[in-house]
């Protein structure tokens, strides 16, 4: 966890910022009567600041959004409620990102991190490293439409290649196209569950029982099917394939 923390640091602290060797903590000026002040400098509020921005930007910049959103309406189609728990579907959905987001972090970590840590590359060389395979990463993801959409809403030329596209586009794009992707896939995994819904919806009222609930009735059955799918399995392999093959 340490190293997608500095990862991440390394992406979101700006250049002119971390320039220098090192960043001074406070500054202490004695005045003429010997009282000493004690100033934080600026760049230290800056990183705090970051800090607090850290796991929104880390989250929205590799493929947690699509799996949370996947998994929510996943609980929603088989209508179990609250089970599995918002807690168990968050700590999936991490543990998955990080799974898939390994060799990502892994290139980060053996091209920026470690020749940073080395004193081998500036902050700023390091950073132009570290941000080169989540961009690549994040323009597989991102649909050419998307990508178009805030390139005009932005009043920004026309960009000949992918290297030139600035984050503060391709982020937005990137969450545009997962947040699309992400339902795409929800409605297929409805589809299947909604027909169950309709069966046992249709049985209820040709028995003259439309009182029942048809939810109670098909509950079993769809997690019934479910199981015997080895559903969990084909969902967090479609999921993984879904980021690979794209």
């Amino acid at each position: 966890m340490a190293r997608l923390l500095i990862i991440s640091a390394l992406i979101v602290v700006s250049a002119p910022a971390v320039a220098l060797p090192g960043i001074d903590a406070f500054s202490v000026t004695t005045n003429a009567q010997g009282e000493q002040t004690y100033t934080v400098t600026i760049q230290i509020l800056a990183l705090m600041t970051m800090l607090s921005l850290l796991p929104a930007l880390l989250l929205s910049m590799t493929s947690f959004v699509r799996i949370m959103i996947v998994f929510s309406l996943l609980r929603q189609a088989l209508g179990t409620g609250q089970a599995p728990s918002n807690q168990v579907l968050l700590g999936l959905s991490l543990f998955l990102t990080i799974f898939i987001m390994m060799p990502v972090f892994e290139r980060v970590n053996t091209e920026a991190v470690q020749p940073y840590l080395e004193e081998k590359i500036s902050v700023t060389a390091a950073i132009e490293k570290a941000s080169k395979p989540f961009r690549q990463f994040m323009m597989r993801q991102t649909r050419e439409s998307d990508l178009a959409l805030f390139l005009n809403i932005s009043g920004s030329d026309e960009l000949n290649s992918a290297e030139e596209v600035p984050f503060s586009l391709l982020l937005p794009a990137y969450i545009t196209s997962e947040l699309k992707t992400a339902f795409q896939i929800g409605f297929l995994i409805f589809l299947p569950f909604l027909v169950i819904d309709l069966v046992v919806a249709s049985v209820l009222m040709s028995m003259g029982m439309m009182m029942l609930s048809p939810m109670i009735i098909s509950l079993p059955f769809k997690i019934m099917l479910f199981v015997l799918a080895d559903g969990w399995s084909l969902i967090m392999e479609m999921l993984a394939a879904s980021f690979y093959l794209a």
